[in-house]
């Protein structure tokens, strides 16, 4: 069965995430590949998220605006894992309206009010910025969008690629990305050549409307109902393929090698699961996780429990390509190899430390191997770092990404929220992988690319030597 290539996106709440540049057909979603941005995320889902409501129209309430400035400058004073100068928040906060007002082809002149560290009055001064820009401005440009723009503009004076702002559409994202997806599509993973600048397949799930029309990996979507997809971004693109469900949309496209052909693919509701697995041979039990959502515990259980029932002696849990998700669900997920003891400690910036434990309830020992690569990041190091640190298993591949922040959701007014990195985490060895990744325990060398792809996949190779010589080893010593 071709594997299924999960991504990430925007996520929410407590998080530890990366993410990539390519695209699925589900949301403002970027799968792990050869992208060659890579910024990964991983959450955790904590009190302070609550469900959001979702493509709620600009309401014009300049309330709600100043509240959403007032919030998102609170939470990044009180919570921020580094020390915040508000002098740089308000700097931040034009600089962000000016580009806003540079694209709309609009010359701005915003002064800066001066700082006086004094949080009530700053907050006023970041008040009066953006009010003078929806006076000056208004009817050329919205209230709300000045206001996403100032507050963008001052999480970016952070200088962290992870504290940003979500606007409601990425927190819909968040939401289908956790949840499994449910939407209405064909079940599709879609990304850009960054040469030709071609959508590719890059898989059609097993079971869906897609994989049913017989779209391959590697073929090229010239056309959605009619739209050149070349010159379209990917949102645009997957867009266009997702619709109501039981309507059907036109896909031209082209395959090396035969004609170009059309196909006419009736959507369905799509839900895309975290886990695949199957027997590879009599003993060996293989396991791809594509993130960590709110069911990816469960569906581990579920796939160690089938494949123990089939005979596995060894198990290969493959963490390639897979940008994190949920805190909580990495500390559920490696609760099935570690038996007892810690599996990640954060550090907020007051130095306090919360040491998160295994849940006892592990599966019975076995080989074990994880396989990682330079997208493994975020809560799947978390994974990794954690499982090699308890030596329940070895790390085979290359060095991990290397994301050791954790980033909470605080949501907004307006279906909005604010992503801010609140703390680092270390592995239960104490070791910080920020910007250092993981090295594993055995190098092997390999494109991303070829994830899944059995006759190129070197590093599921030499996995499966491994796992075998540990059963050989177990049964000669039994």
């Amino acid at each position: 069965m071709p594997a299924n290539r999960r991504v990430i996106a925007v996520l929410a709440a407590v998080i530890a995430a990366a993410g990539f540049t390519l695209a699925l057909e589900r949301a403002h979603i970027k799968p792990a590949s050869n992208a060659l941005d890579p910024r990964v995320l991983a959450f955790h889902v904590g009190d302070v998220r609550s469900d959001f409501t979702v493509g709620v129209a600009p309401t014009g309430d300049r309330t709600q605006d100043l509240s959403i400035l007032d919030i998102s400058l609170e939470k990044v004073r009180d919570h921020f894992y580094k020390p915040v100068n508000d002098e740089d928040l308000l700097k931040g906060e034009r600089t962000g309206l000016l580009r806003f007002l540079e694209k709309k082809h609009l010359s701005g002149t915003i002064p800066v009010p001066a700082s006086d560290g004094v949080f009530t009055d700053d907050e006023a001064a970041a008040n009066k910025m953006l009010t003078d820009a929806m006076d000056k401005y208004a009817g050329a440009a919205s209230a709300d969008d000045l206001t996403f723009a100032a507050v963008s503009g001052m999480l970016a004076s952070l200088n962290d690629p992870y504290t940003v702002f979500l606007s409601p559409r990425e927190i819909q994202s968040l939401n289908e990305l956790i949840r499994g997806g449910d939407f209405g599509g064909i079940g599709i993973y879609i990304g850009k050549d960054p040469k030709t600048k071609d959508v590719e397949v890059l898989n059609p799930i097993e079971g869906t409307p897609a994989y049913k029309a017989g779209l391959k990996p590697f073929d090229t979507i010239v056309s959605v109902d009619g739209h050149l997809a070349r010159p379209m971004d990917l949102d645009s693109v997957m867009n266009l393929i997702r619709g109501k469900v039981g309507t059907p949309v036109k896909l031209l496209v082209a395959r090396k090698g035969a004609p170009d052909k059309t196909y006419l693919v009736v959507r369905e509701q799509i839900h895309v699961p975290s886990v695949s697995y199957r027997m590879i041979g009599k003993d060996v039990g293989y396991i791809q996780l594509y993130d960590f959502g709110d069911t990816s515990e469960q569906e581990v259980t579920a796939a160690l429990n089938g494949l123990f029932k089939q005979g596995a002696k060894a198990i290969v849990f493959d963490l390639r390509n897979n940008g994190g998700g949920l805190l909580d669900a990495a500390v559920q997920v490696s609760s099935k190899f570690i038996a007892d003891g810690p599996i990640v400690s954060t550090i907020n910036r007051a130095g306090q430390v919360e040491t998160e434990d295994a849940y006892q309830d592990a599966v019975p020992p076995h080989p074990l191997v994880v396989l990682v690569n330079q997208y493994t990041a975020s809560a799947s190091e978390i994974t990794a770092g954690a499982i090699q640190d308890a030596r329940v298993g070895v790390l085979l591949g290359v060095r991990t990404y290397g994301k050791g922040v954790v980033q909470t959701i605080y949501d907004l007014p307006s279906s909005s929220a604010v992503k801010i990195t609140t703390a680092r985490y270390v592995t239960p060895n104490g070791r910080d992988i920020n910007k250092k990744g993981i090295d594993p325990n055995i190098v092997v060398p390999m494109d991303p690319k070829t994830v899944g792809l059995d006759a190129k996949d070197t590093q599921l190779k030499a996995a499966l030597d491994y796992v075998h010589k540990q059963i050989a080893l177990s049964a000669k010593n039994s």
